[in-house]
């Protein structure tokens, strides 16, 4: 159900927002956290890898389905706020008409391109049939994970992040049934990972569209609503796209990075891709308050409350400054002892644990650009979002990651801490552009 945003206490409407998108978030991060321990179980270094590259090529795909849907979020959030319920079924309608079209052609070009793929990322020798499985299986159910994505944004843009929440939650129980089935007793090697996935995946969209038909949303839809509305898909577009192409850089920004670890061997690559993992599931909260800021602020620019969308940046910038200095030195302690649970590899644990004492520290900074992110969203400039973070990946984190590799062979702990310093430069801009633009935000009435 819809739920109103732009009254009562921000702090309360923060929590009960972001505690279940939390919660999605982190059972969406598990069916990969998942894959990857229960491979570790039951095969070595070689489908640890498989596993790893093939998932982080597919989390770089489903964030930028992700970034494209933060348009629908946004301009429903906006409709909800401005009490335009005409507005926000066309918006559902025509995001359906969208992603039903780009999914299929998205799946289409990644199985045709699979190969080159796979021998861009480097991948070790071992790792290359493993991987090329897992990415097919993985593509051919592209659609799905779209399905889902576009419903949970439909779902965030009426302030309802419990619904998802649900969902998520049975796909994720059925995905570690199946990883553990297809991996232990049925003998099967990445792509029974890659196929659990999916097969989850799908039992979660289908509960979504039964609960939608239901009338589980607020917004009745009709017919006429999913007939392409250029003005609709043009405002989708304007705020998703930047946005896509920014999450997609930064994916594409671990992936080189990915490449590097690749190049120094197995044992490296085994190592980053684990700690990947690990800082995946970490980054939920600084995440979390991105999209929170996003359609709690959305909602109010829709009802003209800017006072209010100011609070809740304040509230989300505590958030996750607090969370991240404390995992930050939490990791200091514990760093081997959380890499334990993936591999008894010692020399993977060793590694990992150097590369992740230095890039939790990512956490901090991180959260404060996310934060901004959010708000500049929220008033529809998605654009400087995207900016900085070309900026920050382009000048700081891939030439100081290629860097320090060439320079410390023997440690990672480097190339740990250089993704903190393209953190740092975002941040810098993030201020700079909030401390102009923030006034003429408020001066000026945006279309919902």
């Amino acid at each position: 159900m819809a739920r109103d945003l732009t009254k009562g206490s921000i702090g309360k409407n923060i929590l009960v927002f972001s505690i279940p998108y939390l919660i999605s978030y982190f059972l969406q991060t598990l069916y990969g956290m998942a894959d990857l321990f229960i491979i570790g179980q039951f095969q070595g270094a070689a489908s640890i890898t498989a596993v790893s590259i093939g998932s982080q090529v597919m989390h770089m795909v489903t964030v930028v389905i992700v970034g494209l849907a933060m348009g629908t979020t946004i301009t429903i959030a906006r409709s909800v706020g401005a009490r335009d319920k005409a507005a926000a079924a066309r918006s559902i309608g025509n995001t359906v008409t969208l992603f039903l079209g780009v999914s299929v052609v998205l799946a289409a070009v990644m199985v045709a391109v699979l190969p080159h793929v796979v021998s861009l990322m480097s991948t070790p020798e071992e790792a290359v049939l493993g991987t090329h499985d897992y990415l097919y299986y993985c593509a051919l159910g592209i659609p799905l994970i779209a399905a889902y994505n576009i419903i949970a944004a439909i779902f965030r843009g009426l302030g309802d992040t419990r619904s998802p929440m649900y969902f998520i939650a049975v796909a994720c129980v059925l995905n570690i049934v199946l990883d553990y089935a297809f991996l232990g007793p049925c003998g099967m090697g990445p792509e029974g990972a890659a196929i659990a996935t999916i097969i989850a995946q799908g039992v979660s969209v289908v509960l979504s569209f039964v609960y939608i038909r239901h009338g589980g949303t607020g917004v009745a839809v009709s017919r006429h609503d999913f007939a392409p509305d250029r003005a609709m898909l043009a405002g989708l577009l304007r705020i998703g796209v930047p946005i896509a192409l920014q999450d997609g850089f930064i994916q594409i920004s671990f992936l080189v990075i990915t490449v590097i670890a690749n190049m120094r061997g197995l044992t490296d690559a085994a190592a980053v891709g684990i700690v990947e993992k690990v800082i995946s599931f970490l980054f939920l909260v600084p995440s979390s308050m991105l999209s929170t800021v996003s359609a709690l602020g959305a909602q109010n620019v829709g009802a003209g409350a800017h006072a209010r969308v100011r609070q809740t940046l304040r509230y989300a910038l505590a958030i996750a400054v607090g969370f991240g200095v404390l995992v930050s030195i939490s990791v200091q302690f514990t760093a081997e002892q959380v890499l334990a649970l993936f591999t008894s590899d010692l020399a993977v644990v060793a590694a990992g644990a150097d590369y992740f004492h230095g890039y939790v520290i990512d956490c901090i900074f991180a959260g404060v650009h996310f934060c901004f992110s959010g708000y500049f969203c929220a008033y529809g400039r998605s654009e400087i979002s995207f900016i900085h973070n070309v900026i920050s990946i382009t000048c700081a984190r891939i030439p100081l990651a290629y860097l320090a590799s060439t320079m410390f062979p023997m440690t990672l702990l480097p190339m740990g801490l250089a993704t903190a310093t393209g953190s740092v430069v975002s941040i810098i801009i993030c201020i700079a552009c909030y401390l102009w633009l923030h006034p003429k935000f408020e001066q000026c009435s945006l279309p919902h």
